[in-house]
């Protein structure tokens, strides 16, 4: 088996990547690389770690080379509210990134994982139950850097016949990895504002309705989108998948059921809820449930009461005896 390179290694997707792929094939199988020089301490455990900027496509294919990688996780982008504060610096970084992995691929004949996102639809796109296919003209430079990764994979699919895959995610919710700058990340600052100071003042209005999904049931995905016959993939780079669908209003009386005091209030950040406006409600997902038997496992309770525990367990400790 030749090896796994996943790129944004030290990002939100891959701090929980990369020790999923670890277990299935190996810690010496799997190369974590990011930006930064040196990761932080046990954030990659044993994986070979490397330093690599994807805007330098040299970086790239000489890890490729020198560890004979067969698949290329590729997760190194800004995220949403990050991009359009930089959005010159995101098409440099989201585009040349993709863009630099999919040429070193074509070369060196690897798989590739990108992972698009609801940020690739727009206004214009139907809200609610959002087509596998339909129009896409997002708004934001991070919409138009994912929708444009999408065709590219398209194209290098087609004419290089480079097996690329890709799933459009949700908001992503973890108690791993820092929030990265995403306009869902709401949804995971409230369970650590719930557990620390049973309060939290929410950037996006109560009301606000956007697709959901637990970390490990992402990873899962990913993981068993890359596994499956390539012949029963017919939208390779751009699957909807979907757990949950739920506001901030909601998500806050979940919590209650488990924190009484837990109290949120509103600052409506007109940046990020712009964004949130343009976004889906909810995915139709039934492609991914058809082609490859997609699933999720974690609904709003079941993520909430696990995210609380994990949360609770990290940040208060059991003293020991």
């Amino acid at each position: 088996m030749r090896r796994i390179l996943v790129t944004g290694a030290l990002g939100q997707i891959g701090s929980e990547l990369v020790p999923a792929l670890r277990q299935r094939f190996g810690a010496d199988r799997i190369i974590a690389s990011d930006l930064r020089t040196i990761p932080p301490q046990g954030s990659t455990g044993q994986v070979p770690y490397e330093h690599v900027d994807c805007a330098q496509p040299y970086q790239i294919l000489e890890v490729v080379r020198r560890y004979e990688v067969g698949t290329i996780y590729h997760l190194a982008a800004l995220l949403s509210a990050v991009a359009e504060e930089k959005p010159q610096v995101a098409w440099s970084v989201n585009m040349g990134g993709i863009y630099n992995v999919l040429e070193v691929a074509r070369q060196y004949g690897c798989q590739v994982f990108f992972p698009s996102s609801i940020g690739a639809f727009g206004p214009s796109t139907p809200r609610d139950h959002t087509p596998q296919v339909t129009i896409q003209r997002p708004t934001t430079m991070y919409g138009v850097t994912k929708v444009s990764g999408e065709l590219l994979c398209d194209y290098y699919a087609a004419r290089f016949g480079v097996d690329t895959r890709g799933l459009r995610l949700p908001g992503l919710i973890s108690h791993v990895a820092p929030p990265g700058g995403g306009t869902t990340d709401y949804a995971v600052q409230i369970f650590h504002q719930a557990v620390r100071y049973k309060h939290y003042t929410c950037f996006l209005d109560p009301e606000t309705r956007l697709d959901m999904m637990y970390m490990p049931d992402a990873i899962r995905a990913i993981i068993e989108l890359m596994e499956i016959d390539k012949s029963r993939l017919r939208h390779r780079n751009a699957y909807n998948i979907t757990a949950m669908s739920f506001t901030p209003a909601e998500l806050a009386d979940a919590i209650r059921e488990h924190i009484a005091a837990f109290a949120i209030d509103y600052h409506v950040d007109p940046v990020r809820q712009s964004i949130a406006d343009s976004w889906p409600r909810s995915l139709d997902d039934s492609a991914a449930r058809e082609d490859w038997g997609w699933a999720p496992q974690f609904d709003i309770r079941a993520m909430t009461a696990d995210m609380l525990a994990r949360l609770t367990e990290k940040l208060w400790p059991p003293k020991g005896g």
